[in-house]
């Protein structure tokens, strides 16, 4: 009888025939991919009868009949949109040969309440299982990045996977968040701590949904434009400058726009990076994030993720420019568009500098391997660097405590 071991040529599995040696273990590597389309949408009213957005992405499990599914509303969202429900089962009803609703409508706790009790998890996994929702029928959530996350973890979880439409309400998820492929509970004190990477069959970014946001949260999707443009794109980022009054008194001429831009410069990163399950040591999307997870756990969430954000980049750009590694007048142009969307870039929390730091080490930890944190050298060059010294972290900090002083004293 012939034993094979390993022998890897162009990625393939041969055999040479030679026995293993009781020193020596049998082998088979195999690499593999598998293949995922990434769908994103935009429209306006697309829960009106007459747009087929949603409807055209949903296909039957069997031939001839309509395909199931249930959706699940953040009940912040159905509060300050009181005619959202009855919109939802008017737009089932008028396409009930191509979709029928096998559950009813589920409200879900909005903002991180949904991320902080496992039980609300669980809900969400009895309601998917009560539906009879199968593999090839589909989940649609409607509501902020939290609700977002909570809910396409239970769709991941349920029969290892069923299909997520997801419905961004949020500037925030709508550029950001909702078009990712992450999805996530927090635990033991971390954000994220419980989730898993999966594909949503589509999401639609409906910019209708946004006109009922506080413009609190309006502002807060920006920060993730902001963001991204420093990573990839020098000219978005002057676009965002150029459109700063606009994007303050809400014209969605103006907006929109970006948020499109941010929604599919995501979009190509994940599909086109090369790493979109993030297997490696770089999260160059986590930009600024290292200490906005820490002061969004620090504040127990006061923070708005949006606004916890907006601090970690001027954190890290104002380290940056510290170390010499970017020039002083990007910083200053990154600090100033950060300012003029109407952040707070100081939290009296970041004066527990201490705990602040352990930020560092929580997010090395979350990924594995060597700490990597992705830096500027100019506005669109991103840098990954391994080591952050800590004094002078310290000192970006004080510096950023400094000039808020100084900003309140003015006021």
């Amino acid at each position: 009888m012939q034993f094979l071991h390993r022998q890897r040529t162009m990625g393939c599995l041969t055999s040479t025939g030679s026995p293993a040696t009781r020193e020596q273990a049998l082998q088979y590597d195999a690499s593999f991919s598998v293949p995922f389309t990434h769908r994103l949408r935009f429209t306006a009213g697309a829960l009106e009868s007459d747009n087929h957005t949603l409807v055209d992405l949903m296909q039957p499990a069997v031939a001839g009949q309509p395909a199931k599914v249930i959706f699940f509303v953040d009940e912040l969202v159905a509060h300050t949109d009181a005619t959202l429900t009855q919109r939802i089962k008017q737009y089932v009803s008028a396409h009930r040969d191509r979709m029928v609703m096998t559950g009813p409508i589920q409200l879900v706790p909005g903002g991180e309440d949904a991320k902080n009790a496992p039980r609300w998890l669980e809900d969400m996994l009895r309601h998917v299982h009560d539906a009879a929702i199968c593999r090839q029928s589909y989940v649609v959530v409607i509501g902020g990045g939290a609700v977002l996350d909570s809910v396409g973890l239970a769709a991941a979880l349920a029969h290892r996977g069923v299909r997520l439409i997801r419905f961004p309400t949020t500037t925030l998820a709508q550029a950001d968040s909702g078009v990712g492929v992450k999805n996530g509970i927090n635990g033991f004190g971390k954000k994220n701590y419980m989730g898993s990477f999966a594909v949503p069959w589509a999401v639609i970014n409906d910019e209708d949904m946004l006109r009922t946001l506080s413009d609190r949260d309006w502002r807060c999707g920006f920060v993730e434009a902001v963001k991204v443009a420093c990573i990839k794109d020098r000219v978005y980022f002057e676009q965002i400058e150029s459109g700063l009054q606009g994007l303050i008194e809400r014209d969605h001429a103006v907006a929109m726009p970006v948020i499109e831009k941010s929604a599919v410069w995501h979009m190509k990163h994940i599909t086109q990076g090369g790493d979109p399950f993030e297997m490696t040591a770089a999260r160059p999307l986590d930009f600024g994030h290292w200490a906005a997870h820490k002061l969004e756990q620090m504040t127990w969430f006061r923070l708005r993720h949006g606004e916890a954000v907006a601090i970690g980049l001027a954190l890290d750009v104002t380290y940056a420019a510290m170390i010499g590694m970017l020039p002083q007048g990007d910083a200053d142009r990154i600090i100033a568009l950060l300012d003029g969307l109407g952040f707070d870039l100081w939290d009296e929390a970041m004066r527990e500098t201490d705990e602040l730091m352990q930020g560092l080490e929580e997010f090395r930890e979350h990924l594995g391997g060597q700490l990597t944190i992705t830096m500027l050298s100019a506005i669109g060059e991103p840098v990954d660097v391994h080591t952050i010294d800590h004094d002078t972290m310290i000192a970006a900090i004080e510096h950023l405590g400094s000039g808020a002083a100084t900003s309140n004293a003015k006021r």
